[in-house]
């Protein structure tokens, strides 16, 4: 194994304490009901193409990057506004031609203020294939490191990066669109697609320009592909882990049942979501998984179609500004009916949830700034907001 940089020496000191919250979520406090909170936003900015992911890197400019689904990177500054020229143009390297392809995901590296590394994720040109690629912003340069073929279909293709409590970055990929998963690809494991993968992108190993840990859950198997840490997703457009516990919130967009939100913690590893045997809590196609299979169940459910069209997870808020109202509290909603749904872990594994207003029309995507606070973009509107929490009922 060859260090490209000491990413995760850096992180060692912290590390043993994070993958102990992470195996086991606790029960979130906060002092407010759900039943007693609305969630309502503030337009901070506009004129965005079609926005598709945030992030927010640490290096106290209090910056947040936002996609463009064409493959442009723009700067919000909360001092000047939405910055007009681009940190970053990838629109000869990105497929966006249809409604799915496009620059779907970003996360910058854990020492960006020192590296300047962003790492991205896109539908790449000529035939659409899912990549990750890092992205230097000091000179520009991009570099491939992984990427899926995604020809047959142009839906499903995810795109969601985030760094884990362990120092590993985490892409979850849709299961190759069309409907029904016709191949099984989210129940076969020797495929990359249906599934969300756990890489180490700062040392090299062999001919790799990562490494696959070693505690990977199908790492030592010759039937599987190394970098899987779940299957069975059909198309986890957004996930996120919540800063205090490290447990994983997972949006998967169904196809015509349910929409279902999963939560996760370490121990959850090498676990089978269900699709396309199941879809949220029902059966869908069962005779794909053998008698006996044992899926993770989702946390919460909603009806596709009746309550809308697409889950767009969230983030756990953790922030100081409405810290006494919603600390511990898990927001969600959905493209076509842009309910906010939130929930929380009683700690016995059950949730409470309820719907805390709606936000405005077609949300893509949540974000998280370096202090705990959210943000959403929207599609075509082209605007980004900033959530507030509001306490409807003294009780």
């Amino acid at each position: 194994m060859t260090q490209r940089r000491s990413l995760l020496g850096r992180l060692g000191l912290a590390l043993t304490a994070l993958l102990l919250t992470f195996a086991a979520a606790g029960q979130a406090t906060a002092a407010a009901p759900l039943d007693d909170l609305t969630v309502t936003t503030e337009q901070l900015a506009f004129g965005l193409q079609r926005p598709t992911a945030i992030a927010a890197p640490d290096d106290d400019s209090g910056r947040l990057f936002i996609l463009e689904k064409a493959g442009r990177i723009r700067v919000y500054d909360p001092a000047s506004g939405l910055v007009e020229e681009p940190l970053a143009d990838l629109t000869n390297v990105v497929d966006a031609d249809d409604n799915e392809r496009g620059l779907l995901g970003i996360v910058p590296a854990p020492d960006f203020a020192e590296s300047q590394d962003l790492y991205v994720a896109y539908t790449a040109l000529p035939d659409g294939a899912d990549t990750l690629a890092r992205y230097h912003v000091t000179d520009g340069t991009l570099t491939p490191l992984l990427s899926q073929d995604h020809a047959e279909n142009t839906n499903h293709n995810a795109g969601q990066l985030a760094f884990g409590p362990d120092g590993y970055l985490y892409w979850g990929i849709g299961d190759g669109g069309g409907a029904d998963d016709p191949p099984n690809n989210a129940q076969n494991l020797n495929t990359l697609l249906g599934k969300i993968l756990r890489l180490d992108v700062g040392a090299t190993c062999g001919d790799l320009p990562y490494c696959v840990p070693d505690d990977n859950p199908f790492a030592d198997r010759a039937d599987a592909r190394p970098e899987i840490w779940v299957y069975g997703v059909r198309n986890p457009w957004r996930f996120s882990f919540d800063s205090e516990d490290g447990s994983l919130w997972i949006g998967d967009v169904g196809q015509g049942a349910q929409e279902e939100i999963d939560h996760l913690t370490a121990a959850d590893a090498g676990a089978n979501l269900g699709w396309s045997c199941r879809e949220g809590t029902g059966e869908h196609e069962p005779e794909r998984c053998d008698d006996g299979t044992v899926f993770k169940e989702p946390v919460f459910t909603y009806p596709t179609s009746d309550e809308g069209c697409a889950v767009i997870g969230g983030f756990v808020y953790h922030g100081a500004e409405f810290g006494d109202l919603a600390d511990g509290t898990y927001l969600a909603s959905d493209y076509c009916s842009t309910t906010v749904w939130a929930l929380r872990p009683n700690g016995d594994g059950s949730y409470e949830h309820a719907t805390l207003g709606v936000l405005p029309t077609q949300v893509t995507a949540f974000g998280q700034d370096v202090d705990g606070e959210l943000y959403m973009v929207n599609d075509l509107p082209g605007q980004l907001h900033k959530l507030s929490f509001e306490e409807t009922s003294q009780g």
